[in-house]
């Protein structure tokens, strides 16, 4: 029942997409836009530079896809994706800055990305298209080739806009507050006072009313209901599958340039249809794993999906919830509904696809972050990059993420009712037994029916750190490991025919 009721839930959510048009051939499969940004101003370039603190727009003839839209608006946008050495700088169009009613395909905003920290071009796409997918309100994203002045400036990740646009065709509703929880939304209570949070949000609709009285309630509903009273009042004001499915993909693609680690990067919107706050995703270019805030990328894969950074008091959102049992396994369940969908089976194919798409405009971008060499590694493999002073920076592959997290956090959710029903019926049918686990560094095994011939143990990035070849001995064995690190690994066992029938996930505590 609760697969039905998954469903129902997305259509009703997308049901009032469908009679939406806006953005829907630009966000079209299987493209890549060229877009062409002509200045007129001398030193355009500087004066660029010089608006970027006040996110002043200058203007700009803009073309897309061959239609032209006269003194459009310009700017340069981000934060490390800016301030880097490389004149590769991303970009935010406003149509209708200086010319109203001026619109493309429907769509007044643009967000040009431009791979910072990305080898493969494809994480922001592909968390953005795997939320949509999943009902989990989020923009959408496409590719174009951008030129300056007549010059190519390399291929770019092109994000919508959430304003009004995007609240009417998501929520079919836009009059509602919109807040972005930037710079520093992490919901905590700071008092009925307004003023002691406009430092921390930013309000994006209905600005001259400039009322925040509904974000205040909801925060503190949040922060300052007691345990028993949380569920209910929180519900209230929130609605909470909003909330659970962003915790939960970004909990899956461990994007932790979000509020469930640096706590911003988000919107929540005043519906006003049901008189609830909704989440909304923003800013997904650190997806897979690339925003460590300290950890190894062992840690990242194996990160817990009830991971709160520290102190926790400053995720509220996150620190109450998990208090409540019921709340808890609310989220645990949505995480469980995607992990079908996260999976190299689901997504290879996808990641090929793209790929084969942009790798022509990759190859011929000059100014990208990478060589062409890194952009087909990175699409399976973890790559190392020079880094900093701390030494290289590790970029975990695409579809060895996949693999890596997915594995961790099926292991996570089995006690909350997550399983994989194939996998443990034939595990059971096996009679396979693998302890202690976790281990000080040896493994008891044993098995009832079939002829294990190969043992492997590999690390979630799918480096093998030990191997065994044989026949175990009525069935049995001890197996000793050597030097292996502390950590979470794959146990993987094979049959004399090369069949895998088990792949455990099991830690070493040595």
């Amino acid at each position: 029942m609760k697969q039905l009721s998954t469903i129902l839930f997305c259509f009703a959510t997308i049901a009032p997409m469908l009679a939406q048009t806006e953005g829907d051939q630009f966000f079209a499969e299987g493209t890549v836009h060229e877009i062409h940004l002509d200045f007129s101003q001398v030193g355009y370039w500087d004066s660029l530079v010089a608006n970027k603190p006040g996110e002043i727009y200058m203007k700009c003839d803009v073309t897309i896809d061959g239609i032209l839209y006269a003194d459009a608006g310009v700017r340069f946008k981000g934060n490390s994706s800016y301030n880097n050495p490389s004149t590769k700088k991303p970009f935010k169009i406003d149509l209708e800055e200086f010319v109203a009613d001026q619109t493309h395909d429907g769509l007044k905003q643009l967000s040009l990305n431009n791979g910072f920290k990305d080898p493969t071009f494809l994480r922001e796409k592909l968390a953005l298209d795997f939320m949509n997918q999943h009902g989990i309100a989020a923009p959408r994203a496409t590719f174009a080739r951008l030129y300056l002045n007549g010059e190519f400036w390399g291929l770019y990740t092109v994000v919508e806009d959430v304003g009004k646009t995007f609240l009417k065709k998501r929520f079919d509703n836009n009059d509602g507050n919109l807040f972005k929880g930037d710079p520093h939304g992490n919901l905590t209570w700071k008092g009925t006072q307004q003023s002691a949070y406009v430092g921390d949000y930013e309000l994006k609709t209905n600005e001259d009313l400039n009322d925040w009285s509904d974000l205040i309630a909801l925060l503190d509903a949040l922060n300052n209901s007691s345990a028993a009273e949380l569920p209910a009042n929180l519900a209230a004001r929130l609605n909470l599958d909003s909330w659970y499915g962003y915790w939960a993909a970004h909990s899956l693609f461990v994007n932790l340039d979000s509020y469930v680690g640096s706590g911003h990067n988000y919107y929540v919107y005043h519906n006003e249809d049901t008189d609830l706050f909704e989440f909304i995703s923003w800013d997904e270019n650190e997806a897979f794993g690339n925003f460590k805030m300290g950890l190894t990328q062992q840690q990242i894969l194996a990160l817990p999906f009830t991971h709160i950074p520290q102190p926790f008091d400053q995720r509220p959102m996150m620190n109450r919830l998990l208090q409540d049992p019921a709340m808890k396994q609310a989220y645990a369940d949505r995480l469980c509904e995607l992990l079908p969908d996260f999976s190299n089976e689901a997504l290879d194919a996808r990641i090929d696809s793209l790929a084969d798409l942009i790798r022509p405009h990759v190859y011929e971008d000059t100014k990208k972050f990478y060589p062409n060499d890194l952009f087909e590694q990175n699409l399976s493999q973890e790559v190392a990059t020079p880094g900093g002073p701390q030494g290289p920076f590790i970029i975990a592959g695409l579809k060895s993420f996949i693999n890596g997290r997915r594995t961790s956090l099926l292991a996570q959710l089995a006690t909350f009712g997550c399983v994989e029903t194939a996998v443990e019926a034939e595990m059971s049918e096996a009679g396979i037994q693998v302890f202690p686990n976790p281990t000080a560094g040896q493994f008891f095994i044993k098995t009832a029916d079939e002829a294990i011939a190969e043992i492997q143990l590999t690390d979630l990035n799918g480096r093998a750190w030990q191997s065994w070849q044989g026949h175990l001995e009525n069935g049995q064995m001890e197996w000793t490991l050597d030097e292996v690190p502390l950590g979470v690994y794959i146990l993987k066992m094979r049959t004399e025919g090369g069949k895998l029938f088990l792949e455990k996930l099991v830690a070493v505590g040595k």
